[in-house]
């Protein structure tokens, strides 16, 4: 080698240093907030015992990010625990720029231990409530947090202002170690365990032990008018919610304003998140206000425990001993869940105009089936049903990550990493909920296959939920897009008949949808933000087994119309 002069070392200083003061200049010249995220272990109590959880600057939940419509933020991520980590910004469209949309193997290589990432996130069209996750086998068991996403400065909501606002998070707890219970999932081909607790914002609440004097408790004042942002961040489960003797107004889901619906009780999947006003107009006291599993499939083990916040009126009176419970649907009352979803109606006024696509170019339909694969020499670690391994799939292949992301290899021209096949029908129809179906269905392929869709192109797509190994209810979430869900229905989706019935005036614009137990949900959206974006299953055991595929969107004829270039900083696989 040959030396260096000083003077050159001090040149090469000076230049670096520029460049990252002219960074810093161009990042505020342009607005943008700056977030850092630390991802580190941490140590949390709950049910009477201490463990390290994931955690997003030492907070469970994580910090929540407050925005405004059509803001752009930077949010530096610095991986100082000791997994592999992404992290995702759910329901953000990030439009032309998947490379900050965080899901592993499919637009980024996860950020190891001791590295780091800048992300810039990109809100456009969203308004209300949505979340971040981690997005990495089941690190977003702990690792979340809310965003809400305020009106632009001289715009208002919808509704009258309300008093006061809440996030409520609901999210699940175990006992034993998250990474273990992963390895144990992924090696046993069996389901996980079952949560020992639901939490609501990082709390079980006080109807398990040791957790009453944690309880959380919101602080309200008579007459007053508030709104709850409420998320599901569980892991596993779709759940109910409910304020006891307090109806409630659904006025948002997934970001998107909703015309008023007044309900004693919610159904919300995993991925969703519902906005709603609560006035507090009950008599002083305390209320709980309380969740629950939506469980569907027969013979799964679920968690049957209620997590609880208590509603507590200001003021001096006499409380109650006990908080007042409120009821809940029962734990598998398939109608109560799909009901409730299929009353979601979009605001659709003058104010807030909506472009159903009408005239369709593209028609898929997906089925999404919990599938098994033979043990062949591995029996001894095979806990699905006559010892197989239980496996999911869309159109009977079950998606494996590649271990170079997808996002890399089509913007670079790399081959081998993907196949762009992805069946636009099932490779075999056969009557999909029915009781009894032959077992030579049950094995679906293996492959890494997405579905390509030209730019501007409007796609309309059937979910058709099957009865294979189980039957049970499938939130379907898409990266990237807001979509129109035009109709629902439970058995076999009929193309001549169930068409006739779809609301094409206001349905609801969301980012996730619970296809019901054997039944079917369709969808409309236009293929206008180009990027590779994932599809799948938003039940973490379900998107482990294989229930996802992604979306390769071309670029459209001009520059405003194709993906924005890569930051120079993007994780090594």
């Amino acid at each position: 080698m040959f030396p260096v002069k000083t003077n050159s070392v001090l040149l090469l200083m000076q230049i670096m240093l520029g460049l990252l003061v002219f960074a810093s200049m161009v990042l505020h010249c342009q607005g943008l907030s700056r977030h850092t995220f630390v991802v580190k272990e941490t140590p949390y109590t709950r049910l009477c015992s201490t463990k390290n959880i994931l955690t997003v600057n030492g907070k469970f939940p994580g910090p929540t990010l407050q925005v405004r419509k059509g803001e752009t933020i930077v949010v530096d991520v610095h991986n100082k625990g000791d997994y592999n980590i992404t992290i995702h910004w759910h329901g953000v469209k990030q439009p032309r720029y998947p490379w900050s949309d965080g899901p592993e193997y499919i637009t980024q290589c996860p950020i190891q231990p001791g590295k780091k990432f800048r992300q810039k996130v990109i809100f456009s069209s969203e308004e209300g409530t949505l979340w971040w996750h981690a997005h990495s086998d089941f690190t977003r068991a702990t690792v979340y947090g809310a965003i809400i996403i305020h009106p632009k400065k001289g715009t208002h909501y919808p509704f009258p202002k309300p008093y006061a606002e809440f996030p409520i998070i609901l999210g699940e707890w175990w006992k034993q170690g998250i990474m273990e219970l992963y390895e144990t999932f992924r090696l046993s081909g069996g389901d996980p365990n079952v949560s020992d607790a639901y939490t609501i914002n990082g709390q079980p609440g006080d109807l398990y032990p040791c957790s009453k004097s944690e309880t959380v408790k919101l602080m309200v004042d008579h007459g007053k008018t508030y709104l709850l942002r409420i998320i599901n961040a569980a892991l596993q489960d779709i759940l109910f919610f409910a304020v006891a003797k307090h109806n409630i107004t659904v006025v948002g889901t997934d970001a998107s304003y909703t015309k008023p619906l007044t309900t004693d009780y919610i159904a919300i999947s995993p991925g969703q998140t519902i906005d709603v006003l609560m006035k507090a107009n009950q008599p002083q006291g305390d209320y709980y206000m309380a969740a629950s599993v939506y469980s569907s499939a027969a013979g799964v083990t679920y968690d049957n425990t209620t997590t609880t916040a208590i509603l507590h009126y200001n003021g001096t009176y006499n409380a109650s001993s006990r908080p007042y419970l409120p009821n809940l649907p029962s734990y598998n009352d398939t109608n109560a869940s799909a009901s409730f979803t299929g009353k979601l109606r979009s605001l659709a006024d003058e104010d807030h105009p909506i472009k159903v696509p009408l005239n369709i170019s593209t028609k898929l339909f997906y089925a999404a089936s919990v599938n098994t694969f033979p043990c062949n020499n591995r029996t001894s670690y095979c806990e699905g049903p006559n010892g197989t391994r239980l496996a999911a799939s869309l159109n009977n292949i079950s998606f494996e990550l590649p271990t170079t992301d997808i996002l890399k290899a089509y913007y670079n021209h790399i081959g081998g990493v993907y196949g762009d096949q992805f069946p636009s029908v099932p490779p075999l129809l056969f009557n999909f909920t029915a009781d009894y179906l032959p077992s030579f269905l049950l094995t679906p392929k293996i492959g890494t296959e997405v579905k390509v869709l030209e730019y501007n192109s409007t796609v309309e797509l059937v979910f058709q939920g099957t009865n294979l190994a189980a039957g049970t209810d499938h939130p379907m979430h898409i990266h990237g897009y807001s979509f129109y869900v035009v109709g629902w229905g439970f058995g076999n989706f009929d193309k001549d008949k169930d068409p006739l019935g779809y609301n094409l005036v206001d349905p609801p614009l969301q980012n996730t949808i619970a296809v019901p137990k054997n039944g079917w949900a369709t969808i409309r959206f236009k293929a206008n933000n180009p990027g590779v974006w994932f599809m799948h299953c938003h039940l973490e055991r379900h998107l482990s087994w294989g229930m996802d595929s992604a979306f390769i969107v071309k670029n459209g004829d001009y520059p405003e119309a194709q993906l924005i270039s890569p930051p120079p900083d993007m994780p090594p696989c």
